[in-house]
């Protein structure tokens, strides 16, 4: 494979991109901002009609109104939800946020939600006390306690995490009334991911960097396949993976990785997402081998640390443009 450096380019595309996506999702914020807005922040009056049934991985589930109370367990649902402009009463935070608190990336959206964590196993007394009309969590996290948080309010799964984001969205839109905006929210983002990859491609002669995504957290270190989270937005944006990171098992979104086996992740571009406590990784034990340093990227300067909560816990648009803004200073066309 070549080991060409990909050049930089001055032009401004994808930062006016990148903005208009903010002035887009404020948009989408500012949509409940007006008369009838509720708990969560939305307006009832830009709803979908309601009373409304789900066909869910758990059964079907009917929501009578419009929901105003909403609690999400896991940092998927509330990116969906706080990027729909709905604030949930109640949230779980990052379980790999040991220093505590809502993800940094949302800002100001997560003032005055309630933590109900830890993840894993959800203050179910908390939530009932939240008085909520909605329930947003997914079956790969909370299967065992569906039926109590059923026995408290309507409660929309989808099957599980990750690579299926684009898809939950859309459940979460629907179970929101919020169909429409979630898709419109989607088909943007889409655009923006393409449009960032033909900048890419147009400053480098029609040629796309090769991409690794590698993780370090408690535990062995793990390097993320095309089919992840990750993976699906580096794919939009239209970079290339490795052959041996290339994945169609839903089962099989990553690989766990010793420093002598690191060479599966020879790449162009490298970027690095660690926890908040990296004495608990093997990140400096993967770094100082003699593999790591032989890599293509590492050579090259092209190893970028990015943020864990985006690239990792974020799991949707808001955490996805972050990355885009990421990709876009380690091409160097921002």
């Amino acid at each position: 494979m070549s080991r060409r450096r990909f050049r930089r380019s001055g032009a401004g595309r994808v930062t006016a991109a990148l903005a208009a996506a903010a002035i887009g999702l404020a948009g989408l914020t500012a949509c409940g901002s007006g008369t009838g807005a509720t708990d969560s922040g939305v307006s009832v009056a830009g709803r979908g009609e309601f009373p409304r049934t789900l066909d869910t991985v758990m059964g079907q589930v009917t929501i009578p109104k419009a929901p105003q109370r909403v609690v999400v367990l896991d940092t998927a649902e509330l990116d969906s939800t706080t990027l729909l402009g709905v604030k949930p009463v109640g949230a779980v935070v990052p379980h790999t946020k040991t220093k505590g608190g809502f993800p940094d990336y949302l800002g100001d959206k997560t003032e005055g939600i309630t933590d109900v964590g830890p993840l894993l196993e959800p203050n179910l007394e908390r939530i009932a006390s939240l008085k909520p009309d909605l329930i947003l969590s997914s079956k790969v996290r909370h299967e065992k306690i569906y039926d109590k948080l059923a026995g408290i309010a309507p409660t929309v799964f989808t099957e599980t995490t990750g690579s299926t984001w684009k898809a939950n969205l859309l459940v979460h839109g629907k179970a929101l009334g919020l169909d429409q905006q979630a898709a419109d929210a989607l088909r943007a983002y889409e655009g923006r991911a393409r449009a960032l990859g033909d900048q890419i491609r147009a400053a480098n002669n029609g040629v796309v960097p090769s991409v690794s995504v590698i993780r370090f957290l408690a535990g062995p270190t793990r390097l993320y396949l095309s089919n992840s989270y990750s993976g699906t937005v580096m794919a939009d944006i239209g970079l290339a993976r490795p052959d041996v990171q290339i994945s169609t098992d839903p089962k099989k979104i990553m690989q766990e990785v010793s420093a002598e086996q690191i060479d599966l992740a020879d790449a162009n571009l490298i970027f690095v997402a660690t926890i908040e406590d990296p004495s608990k990784t093997e990140k400096d034990a993967v770094t100082t081998s003699p593999v790591w340093k032989d890599l293509r990227a590492v050579r090259d300067g092209k190893v970028f640390q990015v943020p864990d909560e985006t690239w990792m816990s974020g799991i949707g648009i808001q955490a996805a443009d972050r990355m885009l803004a990421d990709v876009a200073t380690a091409t160097g066309v921002k």
